[in-house]
C-alpha cells in the first residue's frame, strides 16, 4: 500500500527541513531569470565635502602667499609715501594729497611742536610718538603730511622719511609691518588717520603692543603719529559701560584709557574763531590766484560756515573749492 503524506500543521502547507529557509524559487514562474543581489555602489564626494576642500585650499595659498616677503628695503627708494595693506603690500604713493604748511592757520603751536619732533626723529634723536586730537576738520591729518613733506624738502633721496599710511581696520597687522621696517635703512613715520576703537574692539592690544610694552617694541627707525576725534579714542558711553560690567571697573576701564598714554606727544586741536576762519579762507584765495573783492570774501565765507554750522579748515576749504569753481579758477599754486 502506497505511504500517507506526513501530514504538516493545519494551515502551514507542506513542512520543510528545519533550520532551512523555505524555497521561493518554487513559485517564480518558469524561464523567469534569477534575481542577483548587487553590492551597493561606493557613496560619491558629497558637494559640501568639496565646498570644504575647496575652502581649504584657498586658505593655503592665502596664506603662502602671506608668508613671502612683499617689499625689500631697496624698493623703498621708489616713493616717499606707501599704503599698507594687510596682504603684506606696501603700495607707493606717488603724489600724496596734502597741502602746504604755510597754509595751515590757527594752529601754530601745534605745527611748531609736531616739527620740531619730527626733525629730532628724521635727525636720529630720540622722539616721542603723537597723538593729534580734537575738533573735525582742524588740519590734524593735513599737519602730518605737510610736516613730513617740509621735513623732505631739503634732504637727499637716501635721508628722507618715508610717510606709511595704515588704516584703522588693518591695525592687527601692524606687527607684521614693523618687521618689514625694522632692517630698512630708511626712517619712517607710520600714520594712522582717525584713530578710534569700539567696546568689542581688541585689535587696539596690538597697537599698544607696539608703542610700549612689547618685548620687540617699537623700532629705532619708527614713528607712530595718529589723528583721532577723542582724546583716550574710546568714546565717554563705552567706557561707562565697561565700568559697569566690570568685576573690578578701575582696572578694566584702566587698560583701554591706557592706549592713550602711550603716546608721549598729545596735541589738542580746537576750533578756531571767526578771524582764524577768515585767514584760512584769504590765505587759500590768496595761494591759488582766486580774486574776490575782500568785503564780498568775508560776507560770503561767513554764510558759508553758517550753513555748515561750524567754522574749521577744512570749510575753510570746501569755500574756497566753490568760489574757485564758479569763477572757473583752476586750484593750482600760482
Amino acid at each position: 500500500m502506497p505511504k500517507n503524506p506526513s501530514k504538516s500543521p493545519a494551515g502551514k502547507g507542506p513542512r520543510t527541513p528545519a533550520g532551512k529557509p523555505a524555497r521561493v524559487a518554487a513559485n517564480r514562474p518558469k524561464g523567469s531569470p534569477k534575481r542577483t543581489v548587487k553590492a551597493p555602489r561606493a557613496a560619491a564626494p558629497s558637494l559640501s565635502q568639496e565646498r570644504i576642500v575647496r575652502a581649504l585650499e584657498t586658505i593655503a595659498a592665502h596664506l603662502s602667499a602671506q608668508a613671502k616677503p612683499a617689499v625689500s628695503p631697496e624698493s623703498f627708494e621708489r616713493a616717499d609715501a606707501y599704503v599698507w595693506h594687510p596682504d603684506g603690500r606696501l603700495a607707493p604713493v606717488p603724489r600724496v594729497s596734502r597741502v602746504e604748511l604755510f597754509l595751515l592757520k590757527g594752529i601754530d603751536r601745534m605745527r611748531d611742536i609736531l616739527m620740531e619732533n619730527t626733525e629730532r626723529f628724521a635727525g636720529g634723536l630720540p622722539a616721542n610718538n603723537a597723538l593729534l586730537w580734537g575738533a573735525r576738520g582742524m588740519g590734524k591729518s593735513s599737519l602730518v603730511k605737510a610736516a613730513h613733506a617740509s621735513i623732505n624738502a631739503d634732504r637727499k633721496l637716501a635721508e628722507r622719511l618715508k610717510l606709511i599710511e595704515i588704516h584703522r581696520e588693518d591695525i592687527e597687522t601692524l606687527p607684521m609691518l614693523m618687521e618689514k621696517l625694522r632692517d630698512a635703512s630708511f626712517r619712517f613715520i607710520v600714520f594712522i588717520d582717525d584713530l578710534s576703537f569700539d567696546g568689542n574692539d581688541a585689535s587696539y592690544k596690538s597697537l599698544k603692543a607696539v608703542l610700549e610694552g612689547g618685548i620687540e617694541g617699537r623700532p629705532e627707525n619708527v614713528i607712530l603719529y595718529a589723528t583721532s576725534n577723542r582724546r583716550h579714542l574710546l568714546a565717554r558711553d563705552m567706557i561707562e559701560n565697561e565700568r559697569s560690567t566690570a568685576i573690578n571697573p578701575g582696572e578694566a576701564v584702566e587698560e583701554k584709557v591706557s592706549l592713550s598714554d602711550r603716546f608721549g606727544l598729545w596735541l589738542g586741536f580746537h576750533r578756531c574763531s571767526q578771524d582764524e576762519y577768515l585767514a584760512m579762507v584769504r590765505g587759500y584765495c590768496s595761494h591759488f590766484g582766486v580774486k574776490v573783492d575782500d568785503e564780498a570774501l568775508e560776507r560770503e565765507a561767513l554764510e558759508w560756515s553758517t550753513t555748515r554750522g561750524s567754522r574749521s579748515g577744512r570749510v575753510a576749504w570746501q569755500f574756497v573749492q566753490e568760489l574757485a569753481g564758479r569763477l572757473g579758477v583752476k586750484l593750482t599754486a600760482k
